[in-house]
C-alpha cells in the first residue's frame, strides 16, 4: 500500500496538471472563436470565387492552361494539412489515416505537409515529402496559402505529376470535425466536355463541396449582364491561380479551426479526468491515514493492556 507521503505527492502532481490543462482549454477556447470567424468570414469570399469562375468558364469556348492541362502517366502530389502540435486529441491521426487511404503508393505518390506532426509522422515511414511548413498550421496567412499555391503550380506545370489532391479537417462544430481529401489540380467541369468530370465526381471531388456553400440556380451570376474585358480567355487564365489560392486557404482556415477545437476537447476531457482523479486519491489518502490511525490506537491499546 502507497504511504502518505506518496500519495500527498501524486494529488500535488495531479493537481498541477489539472492548472496546466485548464490553462490550455481557455487558451484554445480564444484561440477556437477567432478561427471559426475567420473560417465563416472566409466562405462568401470562396463562394463568390467559385461563382465567378463558373461564370466566366461558361463564356469561353476552346479555352486550354496549364491548371486545366492532365499529364498521364505522371506521380500523385498530396498536400497534406494537419498541427504543429499535439496534445489535441485524434485531430493528427485522423487526418493522417485519411490521407493513408487515398495514397495507393508510396513510390507513386510525392507530399506537401503542413505542420510539424505531419512531416515527422509521414517522414518516419519513408514517404517521399518534396516540401514542409512549419509553423502556420494553427494561424494561416493569405500569403501563405499564395507561396503553397505557387509551389503547387510550379510542380505540376513541370509535368511531373498527374493530379494534386489536398486532405484537410472540415470543422463542423465546436465538437466535431471530419477529414476530407479532394482534388486541387488538374480542375475539371470548368470548361469543355463535362461528362466525365460528371461520372468520376463522387471518386475525385471528394470534399470540395463542403470548402463552399450549396448554392441555387438564383445565386449564379447572370451573364449577359457582364462584359469580359479584354476577353473571356484572359480573365479567366488570371482567375485560375487565384481560384486555386482560395481553395487551399479556405481548407487551412477550416483545418484550424478543427485543429483549436479538438484540443480544447481534449484538454477540457483530461482537466475533468484529473478532477476524477484527484477525488480517487483524496478517498485513498483518507483511508490510508483512518487506518494509520486505528493502527496506532491499537497499539497505544494494546501497550497498555500489557503493563496491567
Amino acid at each position: 500500500m502507497a504511504s502518505l507521503q506518496d500519495i500527498r505527492r501524486r494529488i500535488k502532481s495531479v493537481k498541477s496538471i489539472q492548472q496546466i490543462t485548464k490553462a490550455m482549454k481557455m487558451v484554445a477556447a480564444a484561440r477556437l472563436r477567432r478561427a471559426q470567424m475567420a473560417a465563416i468570414a472566409n466562405k462568401p469570399y470562396a463562394n463568390k470565387m467559385a461563382e465567378v469562375v463558373e461564370s466566366v468558364a461558361a463564356n469561353v469556348g476552346d479555352f486550354k492552361h496549364p491548371l486545366l492541362e492532365s499529364h498521364p502517366g505522371g506521380k500523385e502530389l498530396f498536400l497534406i494539412v494537419a498541427s504543429d502540435k499535439g496534445l489535441a486529441g485524434a485531430y493528427a491521426s485522423n487526418v493522417f489515416k485519411e490521407a493513408v487511404s487515398h495514397i495507393p503508393d508510396k513510390s507513386a505518390a510525392d507530399l506537401i505537409t503542413i505542420g510539424r506532426k505531419t512531416e515527422e509522422h509521414f517522414r518516419n515511414r519513408n514517404y517521399n515529402i518534396v516540401k514542409s511548413y512549419i509553423g502556420i498550421s494553427e494561424r494561416p496567412t493569405f500569403d501563405d496559402a499564395k507561396a503553397i499555391a505557387k509551389d503547387i503550380t510550379e510542380r505540376y506545370e513541370s509535368g511531373e505529376y498527374s493530379v494534386v489532391h489536398i486532405v484537410y479537417t472540415r470543422f463542423v462544430s465546436a465538437i466535431s470535425s471530419v477529414p476530407e481529401t479532394f482534388q486541387l489540380l488538374p480542375f475539371e467541369g470548368l470548361v469543355g466536355d463535362n461528362t466525365k468530370a460528371e461520372e468520376n465526381s463522387e471518386e475525385e471531388n471528394f470534399g470540395e463541396e463542403s470548402l463552399l456553400d450549396s448554392k441555387s440556380d438564383d445565386d449564379y451570376m447572370d451573364d449577359d449582364k457582364y462584359i469580359f474585358e479584354p476577353n473571356a480567355e484572359e480573365v479567366l487564365g488570371y482567375l485560375l491561380p487565384q481560384y486555386l489560392v482560395t481553395m487551399i486557404y479556405a481548407a487551412q482556415l477550416q483545418a484550424a479551426a478543427s485543429e483549436l477545437s479538438s484540443r480544447m476537447t481534449a484538454m477540457s476531457n483530461a482537466t475533468d479526468n484529473a478532477e476524477e482523479l484527484n477525488k480517487k486519491l483524496d478517498l485513498q489518502y483518507n483511508k490510508v491515514r483512518q487506518a494509520n490511525i486505528t493502527r496506532e490506537i491499537s497499539e497505544i491499546v494494546g501497550g497498555a493492556e500489557a503493563l496491567k
